[in-house]
């Protein structure tokens, strides 16, 4: 594939605040931004995204087949018998699909190119045949993927941009659409799962865990697929601190390459152990600092 074959095809529509989809074309590939910032966000991170897994993994597009990124804005929903602004942001199948958020919780989605690459992730484990079952271990995985890819996605483009992140804050996911609060400083914490939010009015307290003597199966939550994400969430960023470097470069490397492998039912161990194999390829040191990480998080690399 060379990089004249690869086009990067993108297109924002405006749903006028109802919830017919994809609503009016407003902005596609090339052209310059508009009056609305919801418009130019959506464009300007589901480009960025685009560009991160093209410049770092060669894909061609997020389905690794060109496929344009399609999003849609001011997307409401029905409520008590009347549409109100959507209070998300999520991938359908086919498209992104964004709300504006009920300005008392959350801010408009667009606003966080973490939370757009999070969900453009979606399409990435989609494009596989033997995608990663949405419940435990499996549905854990699946979400700390797209955890780890969108956090990874912001820090490479503010690198890019000349804003490189330092400290803990960077690890941080989704910070930019919650409305500010003492009791709250991000949707999730990757480095300290359980964190993100504490004593919050409206958010309660994080209820992710960090470590497998508090893996939690709770039958709600699809047998933990949220909860439990914070497991491998936690393993990943104490990896890529003992590898160093740029995140984005080998800690992304070893776990990128490890997607075509993941069987329907991949539990962390397994996972574990394929991180471990992959790490070999970039040298002993690497593959150690990641059987570190897991061991570190109650996971033995290959042991259920």
């Amino acid at each position: 594939m060379t990089a004249a074959s690869v086009r990067k095809s993108l297109r924002v529509c405006d749903a006028k605040n109802t919830a017919e989809l994809p609503g009016v074309l407003v902005r596609s590939d090339g052209t310059p931004p508009v009056d609305d910032p919801a418009v130019n966000e959506a464009y300007e991170f589901m480009g960025d995204t685009f560009d991160f897994f093209h410049e770092l993994f060669g894909r061609n597009s997020l389905d690794d087949a060109g496929m344009p990124l399609i999003a849609s804005v001011h997307v409401a929903e029905e409520k008590g018998g009347e549409l109100v602004p959507l209070n998300d942001v999520y991938w359908n199948g086919v498209q992104l699909v964004c709300g504006d958020g009920d300005g008392v919780l959350f801010r408009r989605f667009t606003q966080s190119p973490g939370a757009i690459a999070h969900e453009l992730f979606h399409a990435v484990q989609q494009s596989y045949p033997n995608r990663l079952i949405d419940y435990g271990q499996p549905g854990a995985l699946s979400f700390h993927f797209c955890n780890v890819f969108g956090v990874l996605v912001r820090q490479w483009r503010n690198h890019r941009a000349g804003k490189p992140e330092r400290g803990d804050e960077r690890w941080l996911l989704a910070r930019e659409i919650l409305v500010p609060a003492p009791t709250r400083h991000g949707l999730f914490d990757l480095k300290r799962p359980g964190t993100a939010f504490h004593d919050d009015p409206r958010m309660g307290n994080d209820p992710q865990v960090c470590h497998m003597e508090n893996l939690n199966t709770n039958v709600t939550d699809s047998g933990g697929v949220n909860i439990n994400a914070g497991i491998p969430n936690r393993a990943f960023v104490l990896a890529a601190e003992a590898v160093g470097g740029d995140p984005w470069d080998v800690p992304a490397k070893v776990w990128y390459s490890t997607l075509p492998q993941l069987p329907p039912s991949c539990g962390f161990a397994e996972f574990a152990e394929l991180t471990v194999k992959a790490a070999q390829t970039h040298g002993p040191g690497v593959a150690e600092a990641v059987r570190g990480a897991w061991q570190a998080v109650g996971v033995t690399p290959g042991q259920p």
